[in-house]
């Protein structure tokens, strides 16, 4: 199997109406009229919402099932003066979890620890072992953020026990759905909660907009400061971004004034971190899901993720200043172990004849760190376009991350193969899973046999959606103005691309070694672009069409358009 070189470009196509309606009612101009049909915002309510929304939009999180009731005894927790322990996954988007409900909690007033398990040791979500150490340190209620959606065996034990358990997760129910105190996830049957696509950090601070108001009514915040909770969506941007959930709703919300709270945040973990990542004032989303998620992360898949929060809790600089180095570190460690489990994977694809036409990639291995393998089958992904799992061995057993493309929906898939699968969660695009190795070869059978039935020979070709075709004249500064009103840019609202055929070559560069600078000229325009980590790709000459996304170029105080390119071909081929 080699590596896919070639992607399909498709132009979208919304509906001309959409589009004139939009413009007629909204007052928008064609260009974000079009950007917004083709992104399925084509109601004139829905497009007003989309390009104001405020906080005051968001939605009621007492409608979220389950909310009330675990509002309720956390109030009770408050007046009785109980231990109360957030009971968190060990990612980015459950540490900030934790961090959030605690320094919240610790505001308010709640006696409260929290417990992240630990990778290696306990794996993923609510385990016997950590409930029981909860029980110990005095905990009678357990607030379980990012995890827990599954935890039927648990919930049990919590039960066993006298613990009160309170689940706050975003992954896909079961079946069953865990006997706990309270359920709060809005993908749980008949909730009526609007929007589904929250990531855990998003529930958890609904939990805690949920909590201030029920104290304010029960008056326990007279003669005291009522926590302002603006200052927390830091966090939530922080853990949303770096979970890759849908930036629509109640996301693009609490991603835009997070990112505000990012960006002059009083947070000193946060400080701290900014200055090994290298990030500036200006905090965006690439600089969160390239620079600070991945650091944040970087001791939970290694070892121990208290480490991140701890940062994010912490009030004093020294302490940040060392955490966040060690974390750097960390980083860099995860870094170089990643790219060896890359290489060995990349050989194990390119030297079995046996995948060749295969629809799947399932790899394992006893060498592999299960704590990285979720990143390196993202990568595998990138570069072969097919659904990919990765397991990690070790006694007998495996732990596996899986990641997926367009069109396949991996929690379901293996839904199809849980017979031979210990247990497994996640989304559509990603998903965990524990094997016993008895069973791995009819997993991975069955894994390629469904595969196989669902994704057609087109499936298997990447594709490159492209907004619209652009004449030299149309690429403006003021085009680059308008399209940054869309943002912030993700998974649901990706950063607008365009096309423009015909170009011709003046000038090409590398800049150091890895990205590739051109001058391209246009009709009587002549453009500056510049393709990140695209050096040494196709030879280039003559006549060109390039994908690009437009953005403002500022350099020694002057501003000019750049194209930040996405592909490159040669001119003549117009088949989207």
């Amino acid at each position: 199997m080699e590596p896919v070189s070639e992607r399909r470009w498709r132009i979208r196509n919304a509906a001309a109406g959409a589009i004139e309606t939009l413009m007629a009612e909204c007052g928008l101009s064609r260009c974000t009229a079009l950007l917004l049909a083709n992104r399925g915002v084509a109601e004139p309510l829905l497009a007003s919402q989309f390009l104001s929304a405020t906080l005051a939009d968001l939605h009621d999180p007492l409608l979220m099932s389950g909310m009330a009731v675990g509002v309720e005894r956390l109030a009770a927790a408050i007046r009785n003066g109980e231990r109360v322990c957030v009971y968190g996954d060990y990612d980015v988007d459950g540490v900030t979890s934790v961090a959030l409900l605690i320094s919240f909690f610790r505001a308010v007033g709640l006696d409260c620890f929290y417990h992240i398990p630990n990778r290696l040791e306990e794996g993923y979500g609510l385990a016997a072992e950590g409930i029981r150490g909860v029980h110990q340190r005095g905990a009678t209620v357990i607030v379980s953020v990012d995890c827990g959606i599954s935890a039927v065996a648990e919930a049990s034990l919590c039960a066993t026990l006298g613990i009160d358990l309170i689940i706050t997760d975003h992954h896909m129910p079961g079946a069953n759905l865990p006997g706990a105190f309270a359920v709060i996830n809005p993908l749980q049957p008949e909730c009526p909660f609007p929007f589904k696509g929250l990531a855990g950090v998003g529930i958890a601070f609904n939990l805690a907009v949920a909590l201030r108001g029920r104290l304010r009514v029960d008056g326990h915040f007279t003669g005291k400061e009522m926590p302002n909770l603006r200052r927390y969506l830091d966090l939530v941007a922080l853990g949303t971004i770096a979970d890759v959930v849908p930036l629509m709703d109640e996301n693009r919300i609490f991603v835009k004034y997070g990112l505000q709270e990012l960006s002059a945040s009083a947070r000193v973990g946060i400080q701290a971190l900014n200055q090994v990542a290298g990030v500036g004032a200006d905090v965006n989303c690439g600089a969160v899901g390239f620079r600070l998620g991945p650091r944040l992360n970087a001791a939970g898949r290694l070892e121990d993720a208290a480490l991140g929060v701890e940062l994010l809790l912490t009030d004093d600089p020294t302490k940040a200043a060392a955490m966040a180095a060690e974390l750097d570190a960390s980083n860099a460690e995860r870094q170089a172990v990643e790219q060896e489990i890359l290489r060995d994977a990349i050989s194990q694809v390119r030297g079995n004849q046996g995948m060749n036409g295969n629809k799947s990639i399932v790899l394992a291995s006893a060498d592999w760190h299960p704590g990285v393998i979720g990143i390196v089958a993202s990568r595998l992904v990138e570069l072969f376009h097919r659904p990919t799992i990765l397991i990690a061995l070790q006694d007998g057993t495996g732990k596996g991350s899986g990641r997926s493309i367009s069109g396949f929906h991996l929690y379901d898939a293996l839904g199809a193969c849980a017979v031979h699968l210990l247990k497994f969660g996640g989304h559509r695009h990603a998903a965990g899973l524990a094997i016993d190795e008895a069973t791995l070869a009819a997993f991975v059978e069955r894994f390629e046999e469904v595969a196989s039935g669902l994704l057609t020979a087109e499936d298997l070709q990447p594709e490159l959606n492209i907004d619209a075709e652009l004449t030299p004249a149309e690429v403006t500064l003021d085009l680059a103005a308008e399209i940054g009103s869309l943002e912030p840019f993700g998974l649901g609202n990706p950063e607008p691309l365009f096309v423009m055929y015909g170009m011709q070559l003046v000038d090409q560069r590398i800049l150091k070694e890895r990205h590739l600078k051109l001058k391209l000229k246009a009709g009587a325009s002549t453009f500056d672009a510049i393709g990140f980590n695209m050096a040494g790709g196709k030879a280039l000459a003559g006549s060109i069409d390039a994908v690009f996304a437009v953005q403002e170029n500022v350099w020694n105080g002057r501003k000019s358009v750049q194209l930040r390119l996405k592909d490159l071909r040669e001119a003549g081929n117009r088949e989207a």
